[in-house]
């Protein structure tokens, strides 16, 4: 992987609009200058297997956001696989249900697409983590789907959540799974020239 030179100059765009994203850079004590969340069509290609589809969208949400010179962009992906089944987020309670009672019992990945651009190059990595999801009874599914933290999450819920209760054993990349792995984001972010751990002007 190609490193730059840190340039304390560089702003950076998150090209992403999670709070919890940008909560997770806020660990890195990184605040972007600007946010712009892509528009993108992320509908699963016939066929296509879970850590492809999600390096596509991660690329494809960099390639969408338009920086200027002096900019770093930081897009990300996260998709819940369960086998070859590409969970994504649910539409509604109703699929909310399905997919907590599809997850329930087994073990899952979950995996995190980073892309991190500088004028035309792009450096890319996915983490793969994989998530072991207790036996829900019906009371705990109804239970979470009432509180709504199932909304807009990969796989219908956030570990970081209510749902972490229900999550005996992980092994991987915990912020990963939350939707930003840290250490290889600041790999990435460093390699692009962007200084995390140095003086920024």
């Amino acid at each position: 992987m190609t490193t730059l030179p840190p340039d304390p100059a560089l702003k950076l765009v998150l090209g992403s609009g999670s709070p919890r994203r940008l909560e997770l850079l806020g660990q890195l004590g990184v605040t972007p200058f600007a946010v712009s969340a892509p528009d993108i069509d992320e509908d699963v290609h016939n066929g296509e297997l879970p850590r492809d589809y999600v390096n596509r969208i991660a690329a494809e949400k960099a390639a969408a956001v338009q920086i200027d010179d002096g900019e770093v962009l930081l897009c990300a992906d996260t998709t819940v696989a369960l086998g070859r089944r590409i969970i994504g987020k649910p539409a509604n309670a109703g699929e909310a249900a399905t997919f907590l009672h599809a997850l329930s019992g087994r073990r899952h990945k979950v995996i995190t697409s980073v892309a991190v651009k500088r004028g035309t190059q792009i450096w890319q990595k996915d983490v793969q983590s994989t998530v072991a999801m207790k036996q829900l009874s019906d009371q705990e599914v109804n239970a979470y789907l009432a509180s709504s933290d199932w909304q807009g999450k990969a796989g219908g819920y956030a570990i970081q959540g209510p749902a972490g209760a229900f999550i005996p054993w992980i092994n991987g990349s915990y912020t990963g799974i939350v939707g930003l792995p840290l250490t290889e984001t600041a790999g990435l972010l460093i390699a692009a020239g962007f200084p995390i751990y140095g003086e920024r002007s």
